[in-house]
């Protein structure tokens, strides 16, 4: 193979395709014993492009004076100097590692089961983390899962992780396993030279969690933002993959020849490129960084409460968002990593008060900090909600398992103590246990499915948001002559209006954010 030849092998030309970004919305009807002339809309796109906007209501002459609405349209969603979607698909499609090729596949799962030390595991089974890696290659289409072992090892650290009984035993195993594609081995990451060797002696394609995992989250990538994480996750996957082929390739004596008069070896070409493609990646992601804080401080603005639904991939995160918030957009789907992208959801508590759900990426055990690293752009978002509220599937063999790798996970987010203390913990999927009764204390369980448990959440829910906001809950003497009580409507969330006809006056529970009552006691001096 010439220099050349290797060089178009490894960076394949660009392949450019475009997705149009849809629009979802979602109009905030205020309670039905009080309408007033303005309402506040929230909309949200894919591109997670959060934007607030007045709608100006008002009553036509139709019949039973229903309310007209026309949108004001603001430009707050301009993409301005943001990375265009071509752009992104340009990075996303440009040095794709080589996971395994299109077209129907045939795993053979292996399973090193670690007898002792550091990598020992201490909550789990070797039997349940092989269920995990069977459903991780179900949820790729076409894959499916031929044959499955599990070998116990003393010595993981090992380049071939088996002693050398259990490896000859493997590899007879493998190569008289008719139509294997590839051998998927369930550790969280497989060194270049461990790689290498096993494709050596098995003469196929061998793949680790991290490897498998990234293959499902390009397979469900849709924004820009989870294209350009997942861009970035990939890089250290290029990089000892390009060791490995350039090693190949030294052997055959042209590694450390010269590219044309460029005064570059093929290696130092190809990190250089793919350094700069890096670079590239880490900038397009920053300016999405501050346009999404730019988006958070408008929602600050607006005091709309944000609660951050977290949990191991598929406890049921996007069918309990839809429970609370009865949006029939969200359609939650039962596969691992079915979400990768943070989406806002409006719904309302039993005091009428608007809160905004923030569905995010499902976590999995034993993934490198790599790939969390890349993401932490999006779950940045966690760290800045007034609420947490931690699913777990209660159903699921491995709960206890998944709940510590889920906070594990939190605390290297570094997600504030604050949060992590006022945590609300939901059992999901209660109706899968018989006579389901929770036996940890402080949680809440509850049926996203049936919606059995959810008035309670919803009560639990609105107790610690009001707590958490500092929210102030008043009584207030409005007259029915002024602008108070619209304001009131617009501004806070009106819970109770008690008329005194005679006075022309009423009184009026509601649940208002300080820098709103600041502004009402501004307006309305001598009333407040």
């Amino acid at each position: 193979m010439t220099m050349h030849h290797l060089a178009r092998r490894l960076w394949p030309g660009f392949l450019q395709t475009s997705q149009k970004l849809t629009t979802v919305s979602w109009r905030y009807q205020k309670p039905p014993f009080y309408r007033v002339a303005t309402q506040n809309s929230l909309s949200y796109n894919q591109d997670r492009s959060l934007t607030l906007s007045a709608r100006q209501c008002k009553h036509s002459d139709n019949p039973g004076g229903r309310h007209t609405c026309h949108t004001e349209d603001h430009d707050e969603d301009e993409d301005g100097d943001l990375i265009d979607e071509a752009e992104v698909d340009e990075l996303f499609h440009q040095q794709v590692p080589k996971v395994i090729g299109d077209g129907e596949h045939r795993i053979f799962i292996v399973h090193p089961d670690v007898k002792w030390g550091s990598r020992k595991q201490y909550l789990t089974t070797a039997e349940l983390m092989v269920d995990e890696a069977v459903g991780l290659v179900n949820t790729l289409e076409n894959w499916r899962v031929v044959d499955k072992i599990i070998l116990s090892t003393k010595t993981p650290e090992k380049r071939t992780i088996f002693g050398k009984g259990n490896f000859q035993f493997l590899t007879e195993k493998i190569r008289q396993t008719p139509g294997i594609t590839a051998v998927f081995v369930n550790v969280e990451r497989l060194s270049p030279s461990s790689e290498k060797e096993f494709e050596d002696a098995w003469g196929v394609k061998v793949l680790d969690r991290y490897s498998v995992v990234l293959h499902i989250f390009r397979r469900n990538a849709r924004t820009r933002e989870a294209k350009l994480q997942i861009s970035l996750a990939e890089i250290p996957l290029l990089r000892s993959r390009l060791r490995n082929e350039i090693a190949n390739f030294d052997q055959q004596g042209g590694g450390n020849r010269y590219i044309g008069g460029s005064g570059e070896t093929l290696l130092e070409f190809q990190q250089r490129q793919l350094k700069e493609r890096e670079t590239k990646i880490r900038v397009a992601l920053e300016q999405l960084r501050r346009k999404r804080n730019l988006l958070r401080s408008q929602r600050k603005d607006k005091d709309f409460p944000v609660v951050s639904v977290m949990g191991y991939t598929n406890c049921g995160k996007t069918t309990l968002i839809k429970a609370l918030t009865g949006d029939r957009a969200l359609q939650p789907r039962n596969q691992l990593f079915a979400t990768l992208d943070v989406t806002v959801h409006a719904g309302q508590l039993p005091s009428h008060m608007t809160v905004l759900y923030v569905d995010t990426i499902g976590f999995l055990s034993q993934l490198p900090h790599q790939l969390i690293d890349s993401f932490s752009a999006t779950l940045e978002d966690v760290k800045h909600s007034d609420l947490i509220v931690h699913v777990r599937d209660i159903s699921h063999p491995e709960t206890v398992n998944q709940k510590v790798n889920v906070l594990n996970v939190l605390k290297s987010l570094q997600i504030p103590d604050r949060l992590m203390s006022s945590m609300i913990e939901v059992h999901n999927k209660i109706d899968l246990v018989n006579d389901y009764h929770p036996t940890e204390p402080e949680t809440v369980a509850v049926s996203a499915l049936t919606e059995q448990g959810l008035d309670r959440l919803k009560t639990i829910l609105e107790d610690e948001v009001v707590r958490s906001t500092g929210k102030l809950i008043l009584n207030l003497k409005v007259d029915l002559s002024s602008a108070q009580l619209s304001w009131l409507y617009r501004e806070a969330t009106v819970q109770e209006v008690t008329v005194d006809a005679d006075e022309g006056s009423a009184v009026v529970m509601v649940i208002i954010g300080t820098a709103a009552y600041g502004r009402y006691r501004k307006m309305f001096p001598a009333r407040s």
